[in-house]
């Protein structure tokens, strides 16, 4: 199994908050050894420094060097680092007000699906993974599983009293009708005459002629399949014989017309289209259209609208996080996050 990089890169996905989610403030009182300070609580150098010595774990073994310090690529790295670990601790204070608490048997839980699911249950390949990224399997529990589980534990707690309406769901189902059903359709085969000019583009006059030949022959007895092989020009039917399964709206308008309305057996005259000319021969009866009824789909729409709701409750939670912190946190001197344009924040919790 392929272990997957235990970078931060990781443990910023694990929490709901962009980079632009952190509260703005200025340089000033933030104490000796810190890096930053969070309405009160610092971020000290030790804990940046961590997460970088375990990032140079995570570039080591993936054959990489990691970016020298002062250059431009470090420096959008430790901006990162350092967005990560306000925005945790941000997270951390709110999960107070929530009354959310993270308990180790959560965290170990975590722990124990993670190492099933990506490790097929065997914990030394586990360990072995976040050996090679720079992690002991404490540290990776109180970093990227400890976030993890805050971040899921505040979803929760943010949308518990999310609920979605029969209305909604009616009006959904509504909307998408055409997700939840199939139009009529029919097998037919047909054989495409498309001659060509000096230029390249379509003969109409000549593929006329030469299909109503075509047309004539069949009347006759000839075998489609066989002049299907011999001069149809569609490249994805002739070899089949000219075969082919459609639904009511799939081809181009006069070949759709013609075979919904062709008896089974029966052949058409030359039809024209932008191609060329088809002659057309209906092989099955018309199927009908299908539609799943609202009772069979009902439950995936309300978890879809469900999802939805939580969502966008949980994005309109953290705009007014971000908006709390707004003058909360102070950064030392050259720890500072750059000026962005205000950006859309994705705080989807999967």
């Amino acid at each position: 199994m392929t272990a997957p990089r235990f970078t931060l890169a990781l443990l910023l996905m694990t929490v709901a908050l962009a980079a632009s989610a952190c509260g703005g403030g200025g340089s000033g009182d933030v104490p000796t050894g810190a890096i930053a300070v969070v309405n009160g609580t610092e971020i000290t150098s030790a804990q940046l420094s961590e997460l970088v010595d375990q990032a140079k774990q995570g570039y080591k073994a993936q054959n990489q060097a990691f970016p020298k310090a002062g250059t431009p690529e470090y420096q959008t790295l430790q901006t990162q680092y350092v967005a990560y670990l306000v925005e945790l601790e941000e997270f951390r204070q709110a999960a107070d007000e929530l009354g959310v608490t993270v308990k180790d048997k959560d965290v170990e839980a975590a722990e124990e699906e993670l190492i099933k699911s990506r490790f097929g249950g065997k914990r030394a390949d586990y360990e072995k993974a976040l050996k090679q990224q720079g992690f002991t399997a404490a540290q990776y529990r109180a970093n990227a599983l400890e976030a993890s589980v805050l971040s899921q534990q505040i979803f929760d707690a943010v949308t518990k009293d999310s609920k979605v309406t029969e209305e909604e769901i009616l009006q959904y189902y509504t909307a998408n009708a055409s997700q939840y059903g199939t139009p009529e359709s029919r097998d037919v085969r047909h054989i495409l005459i498309a001659e060509k000019d000096k230029d390249g583009s379509v003969d109409f006059a000549a593929s006329k002629a030469k299909a109503d030949e075509i047309y004539t022959e069949l009347k006759n007895g000839a075998d489609f399949a066989t002049l299907a092989k011999e001069n149809s020009a569609d490249p994805g039917s002739k070899d089949s014989g000219g075969k082919l399964t459609i639904s009511r709206g799939q081809t181009v308008p006069e070949f759709d017309k013609v075979s919904f309305a062709l008896e089974k057996g029966e052949l058409s005259k030359p039809v024209k289209t932008q191609y060329g000319y088809h002659v057309i021969e209906a092989v099955s009866d018309v199927r009908k259209a299908t539609t799943t009824s609202l009772d069979k789909v009902r439950a995936s729409i309300r978890t879809t609208l469900l999802q939805q709701k939580r969502n966008e409750e949980m994005q309109a939670w953290v705009e007014d996080l971000k908006k709390d912190y707004e003058g909360k946190v102070s950064y030392a001197a050259g720890y500072e996050p750059p000026v962005l344009p205000d950006a859309p924040t994705d705080t989807t919790t999967q």
